[in-house]
C-alpha cells in the first residue's frame, strides 16, 4: 500500500480530540470556515435546523452544542462553498462522471439548477423548473397505469413533504412506495406490530436516565448514532449494566472520552461503556437471546421448586400477554448445543448475559442493521421482544424496546403514509379530508420495485432524495432495472451514482438542504421531523440557499402535481405550498395523534406521539402483548452454501466505515478501525487468514452464493486483521452491495440480507505489497 494508504491500529477512545479534528478538517475542506462553526451552533435548537444525520433524539434543545462528528459532517457537507453548476456538469459526459468515485461525486458541491439528459452528448443539460414539471408529468400520464410509475423516499424528507407526496401519489393513483425502511428496520416494525402492536420502540431519552440495564444487539453507535454515546457514557457512570452483542470489536461500545465534556477533554479521561462484550457470530444473536431466555426460565423453576420469589414477572405475564404457556415450553426444549453452535457463545457466557439481565430491574433492548438486514431478521427481534416481556420490561420507566433507526425521518416518512401496504382505515380518511378514492391495491417494496422494473420496461422511477442505486442490493441487476425505464427522476442536493444510471430520459431536480431557508408566499417556513423516539419537532434553516434556483422538496411535490393532476385534482396545492402550517393542519385531520399540531410542535423539543405498547394497552389480534416461538434457525443460506462446499465458505456483514453516512461517502478513513485512504478492505480473522495460506496485506476477490446461478463477484480487496469471530467477515457498502442477491430477503419483511452473505474468498490475480 502506498504511505497515504495504512492499515494500524486504533487504540484511542471513540469521540475525543480524533472527533474535533475531524470536524474541523471537514470546515475547512468544504471551505466554510466560518459560516460552519456559525451554523453548527443553530443545530438541534429551538429556532434552529434538526441534524440532517442521524435520528437519535436531542438531549437538550438548549445546548449550543447538540451535535456529534457524523452530524457535523452532515452539516459541513450540505453547507459547502463548492457548486456544481451545470457547466461543471455538463463538460463531461455521463459515462466520464460514471468512472469517477462515489467520494468524488460528493465533493463536487451543491447542485444549483434542474438538469436533462441528453441522450446524444450523453451529458446533463440545465432545463428550465417549468419544463422539467411538464416532461415529468407527460411521461407519467403517458403510462399504460399509474401502478407502472415508482415513488422511492429517503429518511430526509420532512413530514409536510412527505405527506404532500404520498397525497400527490395515491391522487394519481398507485401506492408504489418503496422507501429506505424496506432496505433498513422494516423488519423492527413489522415484529413489533405483531408482538406489541406497535412498530416503534417504546422508550423515551428519559428512560435511558433510568434503566439498569442495556442491552445492544446489532449496533455500532460509535459510527452510526454517536450522540448515542453520550447517554451510554452517562448510564455506564451511574452504573448500569451495558451488555454488547456484536460480531466485531467497536471502539465506540468499548471506551468513549466526550468531545463535548471539558473534564474528559482536558484530562484525556474515557469511559468505560459496555461492562460485557460478546463477539458472536454474524446471525447469532437469535440463538444467543433464546438462550438467555432459557436461563430465564431454568432460574425460574428452580426459584419455584424452592419457594423463593418468581424470576419471571408472571402477574405481568398473566394480565397482558398471551402464548406463554406454549413458548416457554418450546424454548426450553431449544438443545443446548445448538444454541450454543449457532450463536458462537459459550453457555457460560449466555449464562453471565442472563444473569445481567435478571439482576436488573429496568431494561431496555437496543438494536440497528445488524439484526435487520438477516434473512431470520423477524424472528431475532420477536425473540429480544420476548426476553424483555418475560420480566415485564415493557411500559414501565427505564425499560422497553429501542430499535434505533438511521435517517433523520425514516420514522417519520413512515407515520406520514409513506407504505406501500396501507392500511384501509388510513386509505378512508385520507380520501375523506381530500375527496378522493384512494387507490387499494398494495404497491412495491424496493425488492419488488427493482424486480418489476427489471422485467417490465418502460416505468417512471422518481426519487424523492436518497442514492437508490448505490443503496439498493444486487448493484448490477438494479442499475440495468433503472436503465430500463423510460424515465429515471431524482430529486437532491448533490450529485451521486444514482444520476448517472440513467433510464431512456433522467431528469436531476436540486433541492433545498435542512440547514437552508426556505421562503414561500407567507414567509420563511420551518418543517417537522420525528426521531426515533417519537418527537416530533420543528426544523428551520438558517442558511441562505446554495442557489436562486433551489426548490424546496414540498415546492417539488407541489408544483408536479399540479402540472400532473391538472384539474383531476381538487387538492389546492399551491395553497398548501404557501404556508406549511397549512399542510400540517391537513395532517391533523388525516391523523389524530396529530391533533392542535401546529400548537403543540411550538413546545421546546417539540411533542411526543402517542405509543400504546408504552400504556401497555396492545394493539393486537389477541388484545394483548404476544409470544412469539422461533427455532433458532439452523437452515439459512450460510448453512446451505457450507453444506455444498468443502472449501471455505465465509459469512460477509456489510457496514459504514466512520467517513460515511448511509452512501454518502466524506473521506477515506475508517478512524476506529485504523483504516486510512482505502475502502476495499476485508476484515477478517487473522487464524481464517493463516488458514486459507494468506497474509494480511493481500488482495482478494469476493464471490457470493445463491441458489439462483448468478455469479455476483467484487474483485481486489485488501484483506486486513481483524477481532471479528472465525468463519465471519465484514466490508463497505456500497462497494460490496453487488453481492447481495435480490431474491435474498428478511422472511416477511423483505429488507436485503445485506448483514449475511455466504462468500468465498479466492486470491486477486494481480497481487500487492503487503500491509
Amino acid at each position: 500500500m502506498s504511505k497515504n494508504k495504512t492499515i494500524k491500529v486504533y487504540d484511542r477512545p471513540a469521540g475525543g480530540w480524533g472527533a474535533l479534528k475531524s470536524v474541523a478538517q471537514q470546515i475547512i475542506e468544504q471551505g466554510i470556515l466560518g459560516k460552519g462553526a456559525l451554523t453548527l451552533l443553530s443545530a438541534n435548537q429551538p429556532d434552529g435546523f434538526d441534524c440532517p444525520g442521524c435520528a437519535w433524539p436531542d438531549a437538550d434543545h438548549t445546548s449550543t452544542f447538540e451535535f456529534c462528528e457524523n452530524g457535523a459532517k452532515a452539516v459541513a457537507a450540505e453547507s459547502t462553498a463548492r457548486r456544481a453548476t451545470p457547466e461543471l456538469i455538463s463538460s463531461l459526459t455521463v459515462q466520464q462522471l460514471s468512472e469517477k468515485s462515489d467520494h468524488w461525486l460528493e465533493a463536487q458541491g451543491r447542485l444549483t439548477q434542474p438538469m436533462q439528459y441528453d441522450r446524444a452528448s450523453d451529458k446533463y443539460q440545465a432545463i428550465s423548473w417549468d419544463l422539467a414539471f411538464d416532461v415529468i408529468a407527460a411521461r407519467l400520464n403517458a403510462l399504460p397505469t399509474p401502478d407502472d410509475a415508482i415513488f422511492y423516499t429517503s429518511g430526509r424528507t420532512s413530514n409536510e413533504a412527505a405527506f404532500l407526496y404520498q397525497l400527490f401519489v395515491r391522487e394519481f393513483g398507485t401506492n408504489n412506495f418503496p422507501d429506505c425502511s424496506n432496505m433498513c428496520h422494516e423488519p423492527s416494525g413489522f415484529a413489533m406490530r405483531e408482538a406489541i402492536g406497535v412498530g416503534k420502540g417504546t422508550v423515551l431519552l428519559s428512560d435511558f436516565q433510568q434503566a439498569d440495564a442495556i442491552l445492544i444487539f446489532g449496533q455500532n453507535p460509535g459510527t452510526n448514532h454517536p450522540r448515542m454515546l453520550g447517554e451510554l457514557r452517562s448510564a455506564s457512570k451511574r452504573g448500569a449494566a451495558i451488555v454488547s452483542f456484536n460480531p466485531l470489536r467497536e471502539r465506540g461500545l468499548e471506551k468513549f472520552q466526550n468531545p463535548q465534556n471539558a473534564i474528559d477533554m482536558l484530562t484525556d479521561q474515557a469511559s468505560t461503556i459496555s461492562s460485557d462484550y460478546f463477539q458472536l457470530k454474524i446471525g447469532g444473536d437469535l440463538a444467543a437471546v433464546k438462550g438467555m431466555i432459557k436461563c430465564v426460565l431454568e432460574a425460574d423453576q428452580q426459584a419455584q421448586a424452592a419457594g423463593r420469589q418468581r424470576i419471571i414477572d408472571i402477574e405481568f405475564i398473566a394480565e397482558h400477554t398471551a402464548n406463554f404457556e406454549q413458548f416457554a415450553t418450546e424454548a426450553m426444549a431449544e438443545p443446548w448445543d445448538v444454541i450454543v453452535s449457532e450463536s458462537g457463545l459459550d453457555k457460560a457466557q449466555i449464562q453471565r448475559a442472563a444473569d445481567t439481565y435478571m439482576r436488573a430491574g429496568k431494561v431496555i433492548a437496543c438494536w440497528g442493521m445488524g439484526i435487520t438486514q438477516h434473512k431470520h431478521s423477524v424472528a431475532t427481534i420477536q425473540m429480544i421482544v420476548n426476553l424483555l416481556l418475560l420480566r415485564g420490561n415493557i411500559g414501565r420507566p427505564g425499560a422497553g424496546p429501542c430499535p434505533v433507526r438511521g435517517h433523520s425521518n425514516v420514522q417519520g416518512d413512515r407515520t406520514m403514509g409513506i407504505v406501500e401496504k396501507p392500511k384501509a382505515a388510513f386509505l378512508e380518511r385520507l380520501g375523506q379530508v381530500f375527496d378522493f378514492t384512494p387507490p387499494q391495491k398494495h404497491g412495491h417494496d424496493t425488492v419488488g420495485a427493482i424486480s418489476a422494473m427489471l422485467h417490465e420496461g418502460g416505468k417512471v422511477f422518481f426519487g424523492m432524495g436518497g442514492n437508490f442505486a448505490t443503496a439498493t442490493p444486487d448493484t448490477e441487476l438494479t442499475h440495468q432495472a433503472l436503465k430500463n425505464c423510460a424515465l429515471t427522476v431524482h430529486v437532491t442536493t448533490k450529485l451521486n451514482r444514482s444520476h448517472l444510471i440513467c433510464g431512456q430520459d433522467a431528469i436531476i431536480l436540486p433541492c433545498l438542504g435542512r440547514t437552508e431557508i426556505d421562503m414561500q408566499e407567507s414567509g420563511a417556513q420551518a418543517v417537522t421531523v420525528e426521531d426515533s423516539m417519537s418527537m416530533v419537532h420543528l426544523s428551520s434553516g438558517i442558511n441562505p440557499p446554495a442557489s436562486g434556483n433551489l426548490l424546496s422538496e414540498v415546492a417539488i411535490v407541489a408544483r408536479l402535481a399540479q402540472a400532473t393532476l391538472k384539474e383531476r385534482s381538487k387538492t389546492p396545492w399551491a395553497w398548501l405550498l404557501a404556508d406549511y402550517s397549512r399542510i400540517r393542519d391537513k395532517i391533523a385531520a388525516v391523523f389524530d395523534d396529530f391533533a392542535d399540531f401546529n400548537e403543540r410542535v411550538k413546545a421546546p423539543g417539540g411533542f411526543h406521539l402517542r405509543n400504546t405498547a408504552a400504556e401497555r394497552v396492545w394493539m393486537t389480534a389477541t388484545g394483548k402483548a404476544n409470544f412469539n416461538t422461533h427455532a433458532v434457525p439452523v437452515d439459512l443460506p450460510i448453512h446451505q452454501a457450507r453444506r455444498q462446499r468443502q472449501s471455505p465458505v465465509f459469512n460477509l456483514a456489510t457496514m459504514r466505515s466512520h467517513d460515511q453516512y448511509n452512501t454518502t461517502i466524506y473521506g477515506m478513513n475508517d478512524r476506529y478501525r485504523g483504516v486510512f485512504g482505502e475502502r476495499r478492505v476485508l476484515f477478517i480473522n487473522k487464524d481464517d487468514i493463516s488458514a486459507l495460506g494468506m497474509r494480511a496485506g493481500d488482495w482478494v476477490d469476493l464471490d457470493s452464493l445463491c441458489e439462483d446461478g448468478i455469479k455476483r463477484q467484487v474483485r481486489r480487496f485488501i484483506l486486513v486483521e481483524y477481532n471479528i469471530p472465525r468463519g465471519c467477515l465484514a466490508a463497505y457498502f456500497p462497494e460490496t452491495n453487488g453481492l447481495v442477491p435480490l431474491s435474498s430477503f428478511a422472511d416477511h419483511a423483505r429488507t436485503p440480507t445485506s448483514k449475511s452473505i455466504p462468500v468465498v474468498i479466492s486470491r486477486h490475480a494481480e497481487q500487492a505489497v503487503a500491509v
